[in-house]
């Protein structure tokens, strides 16, 4: 036997499990029991289908022809042919009070000639008057129109209809005099208990349908198949009885047992086909007076069509022979496979805890012991690399904490850098002047991405006059802030060139400081240098407000009414030249905004979405009455709010101010 080898002794070991295992009686036997299956799924599916035809046909025939009788009624030709007299229109409503107790559903409708639409069930008081007037263009009374139109003398449709609130199959019967048609009258079946009549009682894996000519499914235990006429054709599609089956020849055997059938009313077509995967057997048959047909599809492999009670002796038997299989092949395994095996893993065990003076297991001639010898090659390699590595890993650990020394250190320097950078920042920044000339009728939110960023404000006294505004330069961190010192030296020049009431001049001047600042620096890659602003000069004397932006809009809030005033299609830098103009603008009783762009782009709620423009303007006109502190407030809870856990993309400065 050890001449065999390991992979001989697992071979001969599962060579005698197959051959104790039976499996070509095995294959026999379910080969057989899929025909018997195969055979009573076609009868089931057959007997199921002509039982479904029955219950269809007696409830709804009965009520087809009781909607018919009421459309030939003397007294609805007399009122249909005259709509307008109110006796005619009495009498009609007297005698329909017996339709109405006669159907299944204790209702009717009626829609005359003008077309109004009458409904009474019952329970309710009997209306004489019209619910609602249809109209063509109306996509939700297609459904007349089309039953008009059309040459056979009535229909029945699933319709929900959103005016009633409910889900109904509806008989429409044409009130023909002669070849003139005069409206229609009809009733309706609810859909819920349509579908526990026709429906009900089906075993698991059975599953009956009934579908239109067009292969449209009108009933189906699960009503998201069922398909309405207002549906889009990619709906009606996904709803349609072919869509039962997988796609492939099964569907086309379908399509042409439908043709077959049609040709044949009252005969049952049968077919093979797949549903999700798996093997089904489908019967159905035509209805020429509904012009419907009613189907049956069984699925083999879940339907019960074969009793269980020979099964469960078969299945004992099979268990038992299985388990003395397992059994016999667990034993002759660990015996010849997995003690050998067990031994060396204990010996691996000790050596992976560091221990290399264990014994070996004892060496035989098959594939375990030639793993061990090859293993006890690999132990004495692995106990001369260790004590090599243990040394290496001492160096490079050294060098490690070296070098993470080092970084520390160079970290530190940048941070300290940058918080230095951040107060540089904060010194060029207006808020004593602001708190000064203004006091509590402004306020500032400015909210860097990093602890330096690229949005800085602007002030500027002039008397009882002052120039304010909000400058963004691209970028953010570091760059941006370098840039904020370029910006903020050229609105300065400008401002001693112009002067501070001309804000347009101002940053017509600005952007030709900065192209000259930049136009000979030597720059990679061609980084962004452009720039958004937005100012304006308050002269208090004349209650006016000039303003003028370059990409850049002054918000107005008067209470619950916010304009927005657009500054210039051009940011300051941009390659073309931008061209500013001053807006005038009252400052009667209007509390003033300059946004950056870092709240409009910054993401958030429940989709991850832009803040946005819209977003925006409800914010101000919800705030608007509010003192300028608690707008402060109330705006940046509400960016907080909306930023949630999304991080800050840009930065953020808001400057609002008002005067009185």
């Amino acid at each position: 036997m050890s001449a065999l080898g390991l992979r001989g002794k697992s071979l001969l070991a599962l060579l005698l499990a197959c051959a104790l295992a039976l499996l070509p009686a095995a294959l026999l036997a379910w080969q057989g029991i899929n025909t018997v299956r195969e055979h009573f799924g076609l009868a089931y599916a057959r007997n199921h289908t002509l039982l479904s035809l029955q219950r269809l046909l007696a409830p709804v025939m009965r009520e087809l022809v009781l909607a018919q009788r009421m459309a030939g009624s003397t007294l609805t030709l007399e009122w249909l042919r005259d709509p307008a007299d109110p006796a005619k229109r009495h009498r009609f409503f007297q005698e329909a009070e017996g339709y109405l107790r006669d159907f299944a559903d204790h209702s009717y409708f009626v829609v005359d000639g003008t077309p109004a639409y009458y409904y009474n069930a019952a329970g309710q008081p009997t209306l004489e008057t019209p619910h609602y007037r249809l109209r063509r263009e109306e996509a939700k009374d297609a459904w007349f129109f089309s039953t008009m139109e059309d040459p056979s003398p009535y229909d029945i449709q699933v319709d929900l209809n959103w005016k009633l609130g409910l889900t109904k199959v509806w008989f429409n019967v044409q009130v023909r005099d002669g070849d003139r048609k005069l409206g229609m009258v009809g009733t309706g079946l609810d859909l819920t208990t349509f579908l526990d009549r026709f429906l009900e009682g089906d075993g698991p894996g059975v599953t009956p349908v009934i579908f239109d000519r067009e292969g449209n499914i009108v009933a189906h235990r699960d009503r998201e198949r069922i398909a309405f006429k207002s549906m889009s054709a990619e709906e009606a599609s996904r709803r349609s009885v072919l869509s039962l089956l997988d796609p492939g020849p099964g569907r086309e055997a379908l399509q042409k047992a439908i043709s077959d059938a049609a040709t044949a009313p009252g005969e049952t077509v049968t077919l093979f086909g797949r549903q999700n995967g798996a093997k089904s057997v489908v019967a159905l048959t035509y209805l020429p007076e509904l012009r419907w047909y009613v189907l049956t599809a069984v699925e083999l492999n879940v339907a019960n069509l074969i009793g269980s009670q020979w099964l469960v002796p078969a299945v004992s038997s099979l268990a038992a022979v299985i388990a003395l299989l397992v059994l016999g092949f667990g034993y002759a395994v660990d015996r010849l496979v997995l003690t050998p095996l067990r031994r060396l893993q204990q010996t691996a065990q000790a050596m992976a805890a560091g221990r290399y003076d264990v014994k070996l297991p004892q060496q035989g001639s098959d594939e375990i012991g030639e793993l061990s010898r090859a293993f006890g090659i690999m132990a004495e390699k692995v106990r001369s690399h260790t004590a090599e590595l243990e040394m290496r890993v001492q160096e490079r650990t050294q060098a490690l904490e070296e070098a993470n020394r080092r970084i520390i250190a160079t970290h530190k320097t940048i941070d300290d850098s940058i918080d230095y950078a951040s107060l540089i920042q904060r010194a060029i920044l207006p808020d004593r002047q602001l708190v000064q000339s203004l006091g509590s009728r402004h306020f500032v939110i400015w909210k860097p991405r990093d602890i330096v960023g690229g949005d800085f404000y602007v002030f500027r006294a002039d008397g009882q006059n002052c120039l304010l505004g909000v400058v963004d330069c691209a970028g953010h961190g570091v760059p941006g802030a370098l840039m904020t010192m370029l910006a903020r030296a050229a609105i300065d020049h400008a401002i001693s060139e112009a002067g501070p009431r001309d804000p347009a001049e101002i940053l017509a001047r600005t952007d030709a400081t900065m192209r000259s600042m930049l136009q000979n620096a030597e720059l990679p890659r061609a980084p962004a240098t452009n720039m958004d602003a937005g100012l304006a000069y308050v002269d208090r004397q004349e209650g006016v407000l000039y303003f003028a932006g370059a990409r850049m809009s002054l918000y107005a809030s008067r209470g619950d009414e916010v304009e927005e005033y657009k500054g210039g299609r051009r940011s300051l830098g941009e390659r073309r030249v931008g061209q500013y103009a001053n807006t005038t603008v009252p400052l009667a009783g209007r509390t003033f905004y300059f946004v950056t762009d870092g709240l409009l782009d910054q993401s958030g709620g429940e989709h991850g979405f832009s803040f946005g423009n819209r977003r925006l303007m409800d914010l101000l006109r919800k705030v608007g009455g509010l003192p300028l502190d608690a707008q402060s407030r109330a705006i940046g809870q509400a960016l907080v709010d909306y930023q949630g856990s999304q991080p800050q993309r840009d930065d953020i400065t808001i400057l609002s101010f008002k005067f009185e």
